[in-house]
């Protein structure tokens, strides 16, 4: 137990001391907030104003089209075709929208042309379509003689009301803010093994090709030294990210108190609620209800083990195949069946989790111990029961245990072998010694 402590400590302390470790531990949360600062004003960049020329034959579209800050519509129609496609060569125009002179309606739709050096976004020849189509629909009521205002009175505009079996209301939105909370613990364990599994791996490469393992193996047993290695680098993450919270909480209090930001946005978000909602902030107060009412402790906790047993897992992996390859090049074939289960978990969370919680699939993949991390994560928000997770818990950590099993074996025979590219068949037969 002493041995496996003093590596404990001697990987702990190797990782914080390491330069890399404490300029990214600093500069990460500055490059987080550098780049949010940016995409923000980008965000309030305008995007430059594109003229479309409409040449329209018929003089039925062309008042349709409305200005807006990124198109600007401009009737052409009196000039030739030729010297209007001569402009969008010279790009004089963005684009050239040609409605052939044609008044049968059904005959009209499939000639309409839109001519551009570039092709044109989805979205905006969606949005084109729409305005002629809606135009040509008016047309073709008026022509059998529907009125067309009665009938946009007709339509029925229908809003379910949402309620529980207990007489409580509820809200709709609520499963996209579930998914979100899930998905973003989800996410971090994801990440948080990524990383710092690729750490554990690298590690043991390095100590590996430098020959300073055949030193450490004949102190002390391999489990002992890949068990270290984990734990070692598991508590130097975790250190880096409670560096990371605080930062960022300290941040958040600067810029809140120090420089108003917060005040200022919160503010503003509350006058414009304020004018645009009215009497809903009542529904404001049921979401903030509902919110309160999601198990939080559960949601914690099984967040704290299921990071744990995630990582420690994953770890497992990583050390053993740092052990079998002498380099970052060869250990790629065998990141790819590792990652996978990761990815597959989030799709799964996010793809069957936020539209059945509680489905087969969903639940399923919650228990498998590759994925349940992810998945559970994103399921506790909508309400577990609580054998599930003990269940899915249990297979989890039962899982990390054979897989440490195994590993250890593959961790044995591999961190002693030199100069051979290892192959999965000779994973499996060092794993029988």
């Amino acid at each position: 137990m002493s041995k496996l402590l003093l590596i404990i400590k001697r990987e702990f302390i190797a990782k914080v001391r390491n330069k890399s470790f404490i300029v990214m531990t600093f500069l990460s949360p500055l490059l987080f907030v550098g780049i949010g600062v940016f995409v923000g004003y980008l965000s309030t960049m305008k995007a430059e104003l594109k003229t479309i020329a409409i040449h329209d034959e018929t003089g039925r579209f062309a008042k349709e089209f409305r200005n807006d800050e990124e198109y600007h519509y401009m009737d052409v129609s009196q000039l030739p075709i030729s010297v209007l496609k001569d402009s969008i060569q010279s790009e004089h125009y963005e684009g050239l929208l040609l409605i052939p002179k044609i008044s049968d309606n059904k005959q009209l739709e499939k000639k309409i042309e839109y001519v551009s050096n570039d092709s044109p976004g989805v979205l905006f020849i969606e949005d084109l379509e729409e305005v002629i189509a809606k135009k040509m629909t008016a047309e073709n009521f008026n022509a059998v003689g529907l009125d067309t205002l009665k009938i946009n009175s007709a339509k029925a505009d229908v809003s379910i009301h949402l309620a529980k079996a207990s007489g409580e209301e509820s809200l709709k939105g609520l499963n996209e803010i579930k998914i979100a909370i899930g998905g973003a613990f989800g996410y971090l364990i994801m990440m948080f093994i990524v990383i710092y599994g690729n750490m554990v791996m690298r590690s043991v490469i390095e100590e590996k090709t430098s020959r300073i393992i055949e030193v450490i193996i004949s102190s002390v047993k391999p489990f002992q030294l890949m068990m270290g290695k984990i734990i070692g680098t598991s508590l130097a993450g975790i250190l880096q990210f409670l560096i990371w919270a605080i930062l960022g909480l300290g941040a958040m209090f600067i810029l809140s108190s120090v420089f108003g930001v917060q005040v200022g946005a919160a503010a503003g978000q509350a006058q414009e609620l304020a004018q645009t909602a009215g009497k809903d902030m009542s529904k404001i107060a049921l979401y903030l209800n509902e919110l309160w009412n999601l198990p939080i402790g559960t949601i914690l906790c099984s967040f704290i083990i299921y990071f744990i047993g995630g990582y420690f897992l994953y770890s497992s992996f990583y050390a053993s195949i740092g052990a079998a390859v002498d380099n970052e090049t060869d250990s790629q074939q065998f990141l790819l069946p590792i990652i996978m289960p990761l990815i597959l978990g989030v799709y799964i969370g996010f793809f069957t989790v936020m539209n059945d919680p509680h489905g087969t699939i969903a639940t399923t993949f919650s228990m498998i111990p590759l994925t349940s991390p992810i998945v559970m994560m994103m399921r506790i928000p909508f309400g577990v029961p609580w054998w599930q997770i003990v269940i899915s818990m249990v297979l989890l950590f039962g899982t990390f245990f054979l897989v440490v099993w195994f590993a250890s074996k593959i961790y044995r025979v591999g961190i002693l072998m030199y100069g051979k590219r290892p192959t999965w068949k000779e994973l499996v037969r060092w794993m029988k010694y």
